[in-house]
């Protein structure tokens, strides 16, 4: 083995090191109340916010570019409230981890999760689509309130399997499969093999490529999407629901269940897409502050020859 060889090796153990030791506090972390939990939060907003300014320009460009129509200060409004939401989320994610479901019941209900039910019982299958908005990492706990099997489609971490662990715990402790999206084509497969049908979570708002064949105005941007919500509903024929997560107050949520389309296979498959779309933008204009604004999801410009989708 070459020198340079081992000093790699010596560098990826070292980090494989660090990186179990900050989950291990994390874990420590998860063990501690909600109001001392929230009393950390506090105090990384104004960490984020005012010292390190987390993606600070990120933010605020595109807050800027999806609300031209607000004045500076509203739109300073919205970001100060995002961080604040963020440094919640980021906290309530790691409490998630020692939570036990009588506790997790008392912050996340699912009011309309007969809807699951009744189309399983029907030898329905749905495709829930969802957004990176409020605190979607605890919404785990779905399983223990829908009689389908619930699979969710995820970008696993890389470069980080301490933390890839962490996350897969709290997304798996419920019962519901988690899948990473390079299986796709494996799992439509698994899908038509099925005795019993399936609830498929998508967060379909991620960035997709410069690439992609599908792009759109979203939130007043031209967008990327990855066209898997409606390729997987037109070959499954799964109803489509919107997965709506609100925010009551601080460490309580509700979801709502909207449907979006009972048979995919009747509409075009871009209204699907459209329809998603449109209903994210409709959720977000109204609580701006709950989405996830850090993420650079208009980094990539639409090539000449793709059009736009509308």
């Amino acid at each position: 083995m070459s020198a340079k060889s081992s000093e790699k090796n010596k560098k990826s153990w070292f980090k494989k090191l660090i990186d179990s030791v900050l989950v291990g506090f994390l874990i420590a972390l998860s063990y501690l109340p909600f109001w001392v939990l929230f009393g950390i939060s506090d105090f990384f907003y104004l960490v984020f916010k005012y010292v390190i300014q987390y993606r600070r320009n990120v933010i605020n460009q595109n807050i800027k570019n999806s609300f031209p129509e607000k004045t500076e200060a509203e739109r300073e409004e919205i970001a100060s409230r995002f961080y604040h939401h963020l440094c919640d989320v980021m906290v309530e994610t790691i409490k998630a981890y020692s939570m036990n479901t009588k506790q997790m019941d008392k912050h996340v209900q699912f009011p309309d999760a007969k809807l699951l039910n009744d189309h399983y019982n029907k030898g329905k299958g749905v495709i829930l689509v969802g957004m990176h908005y409020n605190n979607w990492e605890w919404n785990g706990i779905l399983q223990e309130h829908a009689k389908p099997r619930i699979i969710v489609l995820y970008n696993p971490i890389r470069g980080n399997d301490a933390l890839e662990h962490f996350l897969l715990r709290l997304r798996t402790k419920w019962g519901a499969e988690v899948i990473p999206v390079n299986r796709t084509r494996r799992l439509l497969v698994e899908l038509s093999r099925m005795e019993h049908p399936a609830t498929l979570a998508l967060g379909a708002d991620q960035t997709s490529l410069a690439n992609s064949k599908f792009w759109t105005i979203f939130m007043n941007q031209e967008s990327p999407f990855f066209s898997g919500p409606e390729k997987i509903a037109a070959y499954t024929n799964y109803a489509v629901v919107f997965h709506y997560m609100k925010k009551i107050k601080r460490g309580k949520y509700e979801v709502e269940f909207i449907p979006l389309f009972e048979n995919p296979k009747e509409v075009k498959p871009e209204e699907i897409m459209l329809a998603y779309i449109r209903k994210m933008e409709e959720i977000i204009r109204k609580e701006p502050e709950y989405y996830l604004w850090s993420h650079r999801r208009w980094k990539h410009k639409r090539p000449e020859n793709i059009p736009l989708t509308l």
